[in-house]
């Protein structure tokens, strides 16, 4: 099993809000994204690779107004209809609260962390999204869980298994890099088995309050992003 990081999720109260934040904290204005019929949600994308981090991309999400998830009584991924997450974003703005990770064979990663040694975790279903694109039609599985949490405050990602075509393949570089990444949990045992499990153990795990900490070069110099439990 190997897991690569994929691609961080910044929430927002608003696609707007996102936007502006990311003007002003990173110096750089979102590229396109699109709309996720699927889940009520749409996004703007930045391409944040680096050497060390290959075909990342950072996600601006948030719910679409008058939008509601295409399935009836559906909860939208990534927390983003959880009352105490909503409350923070309005209250504090756009957040980094989660990442997502790719793997091979999402299935096959889904029945490693439900295996009896570690604890069970159920990532949830796997679920079939597309949207069309100037560069051709993305297409990907995804884990979603039924009542939407993201697990371990964020720290444990959601996991996406691409089709043929993948966002950074036609995604201009933004003037950003990703940096570095890791993980804080108070169970940082369990977390980290978990992401072992997955075939991303070599992803620092500390312990303590959960966050998040991406650390990011950009016209402006180093800026770090913090999920502080949020």
């Amino acid at each position: 099993m190997h897991a690569e990081l994929d691609h961080l999720v910044i929430a927002a109260a608003s696609l707007a809000e996102g936007v502006a934040w990311c003007e002003a904290t990173l110096g750089v204005t979102p590229g396109p994204g699109g709309a996720h019929p699927l889940m009520g949600t749409h996004n703007r994308l930045l391409n944040v690779a680096s050497d060390a981090y290959p075909r990342v991309y950072a996600e601006i999400i948030a719910i679409e107004p008058g939008k509601e998830p295409s399935r009836p009584d559906t909860r939208r991924w990534f927390d983003l209809d959880d009352a105490a997450l909503q409350a923070g974003l309005a209250q504090h703005g756009p957040r980094l609260i989660h990442f997502v990770a790719r793997v091979p064979d999402a299935a096959t990663a889904i029945r490693a962390l439900a295996h009896e040694e570690h604890a069970h975790i159920d990532r949830g279903q796997l679920l079939e999204a597309s949207r069309d694109t100037p560069a051709g039609r993305l297409e990907w599985q995804i884990t979603v869980r039924d009542d939407g949490q993201r697990l371990f405050y964020g720290a444990l990602p959601t996991l996406i298994q691409w089709g043929p075509v993948h966002p950074t393949d036609a995604m201009p570089a933004s003037g950003l890099a990703l940096r570095s990444l890791h993980v804080a949990h108070p169970r940082a045992p369990a977390l980290a088995a978990a992401l072992s499990a997955i075939g991303m153990g070599a992803l620092k795990v500390d312990a303590g309050p959960p966050n998040l900490v991406a650390v990011f070069d950009t016209p402006r110099g180093p800026v770090t992003l913090e999920s502080k439990g949020l």
